[in-house]
């Protein structure tokens, strides 16, 4: 027992404190978190175009229908099938090795590639949310002079963005931990440091258990923040 504990104790001091260790995996947190929320913002920014743009679609009617509006509409759906249907990892792959095979960046083409698959995701969470507004709301905007943007933007938009909200959250939390796979692709974030330190030390257990801690930590930590968010917005409804 002794023996085991004291190869731990040399495992975890060889991974985390020689050299200094520790400042590679806190760089790789920082390149990690940095990853997800330019891959949350473009997401959501194309996300909420298609929602609307498929939304105004389907909200047409009869006999008032705009062909340009048709067209974004079929290509929005092209976008998210072609997206949803295929692997993450394959897109990566496509999208460092051939479309942006002559680019060096590869971190920041792993966080534009995860920021176009979500965005199909986060597109259907909107789309959702929008939908299940009473579509009288937006009449009634209509009826006050408001254009369809100005009737989306303050009317529908607030509405369905509580309906959305748990959604939302966990789409951002899955892009932290798909941060990962641009480690595939040769980014550097969390994971590539934590190989460079296992092939420094020839162990890649005690790497690898520290970054599942950081991710877990940091999940629960997200966790915790959209909890209390959804709180504070029934408390706000109650009022």
């Amino acid at each position: 027992m002794e023996a085991w504990l004291m190869d731990v104790a040399d495992g975890f001091t060889k991974a985390f404190i020689t050299g200094d260790r520790w400042k590679l995996y806190l760089k790789g947190l920082g390149v990690t978190l940095e990853l997800t929320v330019i891959a949350l913002v473009l997401g959501v920014i194309l996300g909420v175009l298609v929602a609307v743009v498929r939304t105004a679609h389907d909200q047409q009617r009869p006999g008032r229908r705009n062909p340009l509006l048709g067209l974004l509409n079929v290509l929005c759906k092209v976008y998210t099938t072609v997206i949803r249907g295929t692997p993450m990892m394959v897109q990566l792959l496509i999208w460092a090795f051939v479309i942006f095979a002559s680019s060096r960046n590869r971190t920041l083409i792993g966080a534009f590639g995860i920021g176009i698959n979500s965005g199909a995701y986060v597109a259907e969470i909107v789309r959702g949310g929008l939908m299940s507004v009473d579509i009288g709301q937006s009449e009634a905007g209509r009826s006050l002079g408001l254009g369809y943007l100005d009737t989306m933007r303050f009317i529908v938009i607030p509405q369905a963005f509580k309906n959305i909200l748990p959604a939302l959250g966990n789409e951002f939390i899955t892009l932290f931990k798909d941060t990962s796979l641009v480690s595939a692709i040769g980014g550097a974030e969390l994971i590539y440091y934590a190989k460079a330190v296992g092939a420094k030390t020839f162990d890649v257990m005690y790497p690898y258990l520290g970054i599942a801690c950081m991710y877990l930590a940091v999940v629960m930590l997200l966790t915790w923040l959209q909890g209390k968010l959804e709180r504070r917005l029934r408390q706000s409804d109650r009022r």
